[in-house]
């Protein structure tokens, strides 16, 4: 039995099914924590998989969060609406129902963050209490996310959220490089690079974020009953340096795809009809100009930021995503070859 197992510590994972989530929830379960997860149509009342313990029920029903809390010590509140919709009407319930669940037991509640409630005001170098003017729709729910979070931690409720750029990784959910620079389950032909020339981007490396979260959920009494806490993540100075990574480790596999840019006119064509390019066009701004996350304060609590070296993750994202493999190339020794290609659309940031 490990240590956090013999301390007692129970999370429950909201949103495991996805990206951020469900790799959170993997190295909680593999850090020693007993991990629980709601899935709605689950067959039965309960089913152990993975070392993980989902629950049937739903993050939109009070009743079904409350029950699956009862005795956690964290709950990750990682989900959100599949495919973009429907923010407006359930992305704040969803969140009531967490803050009810943790507050009724004590509970830490961690958010994934994104910098979609900041304005251009707060860019170049974005730091955590950079004042929240958001321009999007999308934006605006993020910043009222937040503020929820920020009232109830005044009246007990602990509460960590961590910022990152666009995540990238082998489970990635929707994101901007699963897709928009590359096409999932191929071989990478062509990258379609969104950033603007000149631009600098922040990325997110998916385990190393979840690493983060993990090691500050296992200090987080030590921590402020509110922290806001930013990774720096992989910078991309220049705006080409995420496509150039792409365009190095597929050439080690035989083949070296072309940069070009990122087709936004056929983005605006398409949003009136799908509501996921429609959402994405909205961040367009997001590439236009620099955006780059100050992590002093997660160093000042951590130590060090968790970080991979960008190609290795690259390697790791593109065989996750079928990329690599796809060529005939033999994996690397350990590789984890689960789940390659797939995508879940409850878990963009």
């Amino acid at each position: 039995m490990t240590n956090a197992m013999a301390n007692g510590n129970t999370v429950l994972v909201l949103g495991a099914s996805g990206g951020i989530g469900g790799e959170v929830a993997r190295q909680l379960r593999d850090a020693g924590w007993r991990v629980l997860a709601l899935q709605r149509g689950l067959a039965a009342a309960q089913e152990l998989r993975d070392g993980i313990h989902w629950l049937r029920g739903d993050a939109l029903n009070a009743a079904d969060v409350a029950g699956a809390a009862r005795g956690c010590n964290a709950l990750v509140h990682a989900v959100n609406p599949p495919g973009y919709r429907d923010w407006d009407r359930l992305v704040l319930p969803m969140l009531h129902n967490s803050i009810a669940a943790a507050r009724a037991n004590g509970a830490t509640l961690l958010l994934p963050g994104t910098v979609y409630n900041f304005g251009p005001d707060a860019f170049p170098l974005l730091r955590e209490d950079a004042p929240q003017r958001p321009v999007t729709r999308k934006g605006a729910i993020r910043a009222e996310m937040e503020a929820q979070l920020r009232a109830a931690s005044e009246t007990g409720l602990r509460v960590i959220i961590v910022r990152a750029g666009d995540f990238f990784g082998p489970r990635p959910g929707n994101s901007w490089f699963s897709q928009g620079l590359i096409k999932p389950g191929r071989p990478v032909a062509t990258i379609s690079n969104p950033a603007a020339p000149g631009a600098g981007h922040q990325w997110a490396y998916l385990p190393d974020v979840a690493q983060t979260m993990v090691e500050l959920l296992a200090r987080r009494d030590t921590l402020p009953a509110f922290t806001s806490l930013h990774m720096a993540g992989h910078w991309d100075a220049t705006g080409r340096q995420m496509a150039e990574a792409i365009q190095r480790v597929a050439a080690r596999h035989g083949r070296t795809p072309r940069i070009a840019a990122f087709p936004w006119w056929l983005l605006r064509m398409a949003a009136p009809f799908v509501a996921t390019l429609r959402e994405m066009g909205e961040m367009r701004y997001l590439w236009r100009q620099p955006v780059r996350m100050d992590n002093t304060r997660l160093v000042a609590a951590l130590g060090r930021e968790p970080h991979t070296p960008l190609e290795e993750a690259v390697e790791a994202s593109l065989r996750g995503l079928g990329c690599v493999d796809c060529l005939g190339a033999p994996p690397p020794a350990g590789a984890d070859r689960d789940n390659r290609g797939s995508l879940s659309a409850s878990t963009s940031p």
